[in-house]
């Protein structure tokens, strides 16, 4: 399904079946999807949209069924991934730059619009190692001066201070960082077009390439080569194409998948993973790449009351700006030399992987930075469950998903969320309840306070901003 490019491989094969496994750095590429909910996925449960190369990828990876971002929202998250910090330590907690309004009870705190260049990025780290490093897509960790070739990446195509593509997903993209392709050109296309332009080009040096799709962000534009299909699909639904939605808090959550442009994002987001895999398989280096597939928040399915959202993330409760399930549960697939094939329910969170590439690239840890993550390699290649008391979100903002600021809390199969804006705390069981539809904090004061106290502890252990009252505000 690759499609050929003109440019000719550089890649030359004999060279790695030349050297000793032990000589030969391993190669890595890192999927970041925007947006992309936990059931978006065929392998994740979705029945309407259709995802062929990722499921293969699942079946011959390790599937996470509780994986997390570390935020509801995409800035904060992805700051994490490259620092290997939580998002309040690194004071990156809203989209960069926000929508704190100033009409409302609490003010939220002021967080930073880029990512500092005095942290040393999982980049930066293979870069000084021998790699090569490249980076498409999403990048949303500041403007001029914080881009990817300012932290560690080689190469940046596409990736500036815009959270979604500035001029649509068609050319012309409008986008600083990446030349306008011919019309009709689709993003995620001329993204993976870089991405194989790039792994043709490498010789003998290893490579991390990461490649961070704008799909599934708003604005929703079909893909048109796959929109028929889809569209045809839903017909076939009958009376069960209707978007249904249920009441959450002061806003509306879409509880079934129907929206036919949305599934040909993910469709053909799935086709580009696919074109990057068969590269790999075509050219060998599948047997010493290690492919992370993963999103950086829950699926957009809750916003205003009575709005329509162009996905559902049941049976997980809201969604993108919330610190329910919905807003922080995302598919994890992990796959590549020696990883085992299957799925785990044990958590893993999005500062696991810096930690994660260093050990699989046999790099010496460095604590001092991933201070927040730990390896998931021995769990995936051996088995051995790792070492983790609980993890936390920190989100003091208002959301236009109708999310106030508040935080959240797992430990075991026990969460609690607390929510600021009107002081109220909740507490579920995961394992009996994964909708989070009963509070049980009535009926386990003690756990609720239990868990309520070493939220606060990891707060002030990574110096997490609370909100403050708004002296202006006056409630009409």
């Amino acid at each position: 399904m690759i499609k050929k490019l003109i440019i000719p491989i550089l890649f030359v094969h004999s060279w790695l079946l030349s050297c000793s496994r032990e000589e030969i750095k391993p190669n890595f590429v890192f999927f970041l999807v925007d947006d992309l909910g936990w059931t978006d996925l065929g392998c994740y449960g979705s029945s309407f949209h259709e995802t062929p190369n990722l499921d293969m990828l699942a079946s011959g990876g390790m599937v996470f069924t509780d994986a997390y971002s570390t935020s509801p929202v995409c800035s904060p998250t992805r700051a994490s991934i490259m620092t290997g910090k939580h998002p309040a330590r690194v004071n990156i907690t809203d989209w960069i730059p926000g929508d704190d309004p100033r009409n409302r009870r609490l003010l939220g705190p002021e967080d930073n619009h880029h990512l500092a260049l005095e942290e040393e990025t999982i980049a930066e780290v293979m870069k000084a190692s021998g790699y090569r490093t490249f980076y498409a897509g999403k990048w949303h960790l500041g403007d001029t001066g914080y881009f990817p070739e300012h932290q560690g990446f080689d190469i940046n195509m596409g990736g500036h201070h815009m959270g979604q593509p500035p001029g649509g997903y068609y050319s012309p993209y409008d986008n600083p960082k990446l030349e306008d392709g011919p019309a009709g050109e689709y993003l995620p296309d001329r993204l993976t077009d870089e991405s194989l332009r790039f792994l043709q080009s490498v010789q003998e040096e290893p490579f991390f390439l990461f490649l961070a799709f704008y799909t599934v962000h708003t604005p929703i534009q079909a893909s048109r080569k796959h929109i028929d299909h889809f569209e045809k699909k839903k017909q076939g639904l009958g009376e069960e194409a209707h978007p249904l939605l249920v009441d959450e808090h002061t806003g509306s959550t879409t509880i079934n998948q129907v929206n036919a442009p949305y599934a040909s994002m993910v469709y053909s987001m799935d086709e580009n993973v696919g074109r990057i895999i068969d590269y790999l398989n075509e050219t060998g280096l599948s047997e010493n790449t290690y492919i992370i597939f993963t999103s950086d928040n829950g699926g957009l399915s809750t916003l205003r009351k009575n709005s329509v959202s162009p996905t559902s993330v049941m049976p997980l409760r809201a969604g993108k700006g919330w610190c329910y399930e919905g807003g922080i549960r995302v598919p994890l697939i992990i796959a590549g030399p020696g990883i085992s094939h299957g799925s785990t329910n044990v958590p893993a969170i999005s500062t696991d992987f810096y930690p994660t590439i260093l050990e699989m690239a046999g790099l010496e840890m460095m604590p001092q930075h991933h201070i927040d993550g730990i390896s998931l390699l021995p769990l995936i290649s051996e088995n051995k469950t790792p070492e983790r008391d609980a993890i936390f979100w920190h989100f003091p903002h208002y959301h236009g998903s109708q999310w106030t600021p508040g935080a959240a809390i797992r430990m075991g199969d026990w969460k609690l969320v607390e929510f600021y804006h009107d002081g109220k705390t909740e507490l579920y069981n995961l394992a009996e309840d994964i909708g989070e539809t009963t509070d049980l904090s009535g009926e386990y004061p003690e756990k609720a306070a239990e868990l309520k106290a070493l939220l606060k502890k990891m707060q002030d252990n990574t110096g997490a901003l609370i909100p403050v009252e708004n002296p202006d505000y006056q409630n009409k």
